[in-house]
Parts: C-alpha cells; sequence; structure tokens
C-alpha cells in the first residue's frame, strides 16, 4: 500500500519540463511495468488454483506459500535498500525480471515431468519474493531519477493507472485460461511477460550516477541513516505504522481468499478472476480520480479517508460467507472498494516519500518503508493459515477486517485531517 500526486497544477506547469509523454525513458519504464504488472495478476489466479487444486494444499500450506512470497521483504530488506543506493537502479531491476522469469519457468517444466511438490512453490516464491524486492525498491527509487520533481505525482498516476487496467484483464484471462489450460501452462504466460519488461528495461537510456560508499561508513550505518530519516520524519513515520497496520490485518484476507472463494462458497477460478478483474476497475478509477479528490478534500487529508474506506470495504468480503445469495456482488464491491481507496492511499503517500527524500537516501527510505510495511505480511499470512485451521476461515477473515478498519484510527487522529498541502523537502518535517 502506499502520495502527493498532484502538485502539478496550472502555476506548477512552466517548471514542469516536458510531457511525460515526450520523455523516452519514462515511456520505456511505463511500459516494461504495465507488461510485468499484466503478467504478475495472471499469476495471482494461477498460484492459488496450482496450491489448491493441482497440489490440494491445507489452508497452513497456502499461509505458508503466501508468507514464502513476502518474506523476502523481511530477511533482505533493509540491506537492499543500502545496496541498491550504491547502484544503477535500472540495472538492478533488468536483473530481477531475469530471476523472475527463469524461477517462474521451473513450475511448468517441473509439472510436465510430474515432479512438482509444494516445497517447489515454496522455493520458487522465494526466489521471485528476493528478486521483488530489489525491483520495487529500485523502480520506486529510480522515478525522481528519470522524472523531474514536478512530474512526479503525474509519473505515478500514470504508472498505477495502466497498473489496475492489468489488475482488470490479468485476472479475468487468467481465469478464462484456467478453463481451458492447467495452472502450470498460466505460470509460463507469466514468465514471458517479465522477459518482456526486461528488453522494455534495456531501452532506457538513464544518466543515473551511483552513490560513492561514504568512507568510514559501512553495512550497518547506512541502514541506520535510511531507517532514521523514516523514524526522525512525523509525516512518514505515521505513514509507516498506518500501511503496516493494514498490511499486517489485510494480508490475513488476501491469503484466505482463494479459499473463500473455491472452497467456502465452492465457486470457480474463473468466478475468482471475474470478481478480482471487475473490483480491479476500481482501482483504474481511483488512479485516475486522485488528482481531482487531492484537490478537493487537500493532500494529507486523502490520507486517512482513503484508509477508512479500504477498512471499510474488507468487512464486505467476510460478509459474502453470511449471504451466499448476494456472495458475488459482495465480493466485487468489496474489491472495487478496496482497489479504488487504496490506490488513492498509494498514489498520494508514495509521491509525498519521493518529493521530501533526499536523492542519496530513496533506496534506503523505500527499502526501509518496505521491510516493515512488508516484513508483517510473511507473518499474518502464517498467522491467517493457521488460524484459519482452528477457528475457520470466515471467522478469521472477520478479525482481521475489523482490526484493519480500527488500525485506520493512526492516520484519522492524526496531522493528516484537514492538511490542505502536504510539505516540501526544505520545510520542517
Amino acid at each position: 500500500m502506499t502520495s502527493d500526486t498532484t502538485t502539478d497544477t496550472t502555476a506548477d506547469a512552466p517548471k514542469a519540463g516536458p510531457s511525460l509523454w515526450r520523455d523516452r525513458a519514462f515511456l520505456q519504464l511505463w511500459a516494461a511495468q504495465t507488461v510485468s504488472q499484466f503478467g504478475a495478476q495472471l499469476a495471482t489466479v494461477a498460484v492459488p488454483v496450482l496450491a489448491i487444486v493441482v497440489l490440494g494444499a491445507s489452508e497452513f500450506e497456502v499461509g505458508l506459500l503466501n508468507a514464502a512470497t513476502t518474506a523476502a521483504f523481511l530477511v533482505v530488506g533493509l540491506p537492499a535498500g543500502a545496496w541498491i543506493d550504491r547502484m544503477r537502479k535500472r540495472r538492478v531491476m533488468i536483473v530481477a525480471d531475469l530471476v523472475r522469469a527463469a524461477a517462474l519457468a521451473t513450475i511448468p517444466l517441473l509439472w510436465m515431468l510430474d515432479r512438482l511438490e509444494m516445497w517447489h512453490a515454496y522455493l520458487v516464491a522465494l526466489v521471485i519474493g528476493t528478486a521483488t524486492v530489489f525491483f520495487d525498491v529500485s523502480y520506486q527509487s529510480v522515478i525522481p531519477v528519470l522524472v523531474r520533481r514536478a512530474r512526479i505525482g503525474e509519473a505515478n498516476a500514470k504508472l498505477e493507472a495502466t497498473a489496475q487496467v492489468a489488475r482488470i484483464g490479468g485476472p479475468a484471462i487468467g481465469g478464462g485460461l484456467l478453463a481451458i489450460v492447467s495452472a502450470p501452462f498460466v505460470i509460463a504466460a507469466t514468465a514471458v511477460t517479465y522477459l518482456v519488461s526486461f528488453l522494455f528495461l534495456l531501452g532506457i537510456r538513464e544518466h543515473e550516477t551511483p552513490r560513492l560508499r561514504t568512507p568510514g561508513v559501512g553495512l550497518v550505518g547506512e541502514i541506520r541513516e535510511g531507517l532514521s530519516f523514516v523514524w526522525h520524519h512525523r509525516l512518514i513515520r505515521r505513514i509507516t505504522l498506518n500501511t503496516a497496520l493494514a498490511n499486517l490485518f489485510g494480508t490475513i484476507s488476501m491469503t484466505l481468499m482463494s479459499l473463500l472463494v473455491l472452497r467456502e462458497l465452492g465457486l470457480t477460478p474463473a468466478v475468482l478472476g471475474l470478481v478480482l478483474s471487475i473490483g480491479s476497475v476500481g482501482g483504474l478509477l481511483g488512479a485516475v480520480a486522485t488528482p481531482w479528490i487531492t484537490r478537493l478534500v487537500g493532500e494529507g487529508t486523502v490520507i486517512p479517508l482513503s484508509t477508512v474506506l479500504f477498512g471499510l470495504s474488507a468487512c464486505l468480503v467476510p460478509l459474502s460467507a453470511a449471504v451466499p445469495a448476494l456472495a458475488v456482488p459482495l465480493l466485487i464491491v468489496a474489491e472495487f472498494g478496496f482497489s479504488f481507496s487504496v490506490l488513492v492511499y498509494n498514489i498520494a503517500q508514495v509521491s509525498f516519500r519521493q518529493r521530501v527524500t533526499p536523492h542519496h537516501l530513496l533506496g534506503r527510505m523505500n527499502a526501509s518503508i518496505r521491510f516493515v510495511v512488508w516484513g508483517v505480511m510473511p507473518l499474518s499470512a502464517l498467522l491467517a493459515g493457521a488460524l484459519a485451521e482452528v477457528i475457520g476461515v470466515v471467522p478469521t477473515m472477520w478479525v482481521g477486517a475489523v482490526c484493519q478498519l480500527l488500525a485506520g484510527a493512526v492516520v484519522v487522529f492524526s496531522p493528516f485531517l484537514g492538511m490542505r498541502t502536504l510539505p516540501d523537502a526544505d520545510e520542517e518535517s
């Protein structure tokens, strides 16, 4: 989950530089991200089906698989930021795409050889998760390098808009493909999209100069510098805590969603894909509407408002089990509201972080926040799987949804509420 998207007002236009539509480097990055996002959405449907239908995974095994996907943020998230700050971020992204493509390709290969087991899925998830740590931190850190500061919000809005288009089409196509071919082949298609992303990234000509290592300051010192910046910035600190709590409790629902749809409600993978796709229309609208919403309520206020909305949306998911006749409409509304509010929240707070963070700290700032907000997710996934086996899938999802709603108090009762404009880098933090 993750800010200021629209400081790009008419008054700012002269300082904004050339349109992003004429910025070749940004367009190449945009294309790469769109293709890889599309593939990732195919996997969003195919991987749970692989585990539940093909390999017969239990609730705890589904939780363990989801934990393996995000464990790398907890294990290597902090040092990754320090390393990335010393590297050309585009090159890191290129290597990450190749690693993800190769790892995913092993799934259909092992399946065709009749050797595929759950431990293979865990291992592939760990490898992909590690590569994704490096890709995502580099991706969020390279935007201020490629585009002018005044265009950062616009760039994030464009990237998130097409990511949502992928989230709309990807699950629907994935669900349709699963009605024709087995899950391993859909996963193979995801591997191909990472290769296409790799080719687009190769075409980017950036002029980033890697930061030289500070004499006398080791890896631990550099990590500490990034953590210190996040902790001592009063607004970024609240954003980090809010996002971490939202992910902690939201991952419970995310982990058990496929079990709810496929087992508890007895629906098909195609319906799961349809729900995710239609729901993702909300994210596309959220990405498009964020500039207007930000102007209407203010850069600061949009953060707590979006937080409350995605907490309320989460409660509709377990509610669907109480009224099976309305299950699909409720799930669609829940996914729509959640996607809309999360995109508004993410564009707002990510752009704000990018705007106020010094360039030499971008990698470590993003990695420090990712360590916290994504590091809770594998722990939450394990908790979801274990708790679901004890009290059931639906009661566990209620626990997660209610706690997620209550956790929004971190930003609701904060300086964000009522703020028309968030501070810039040269203002008091």
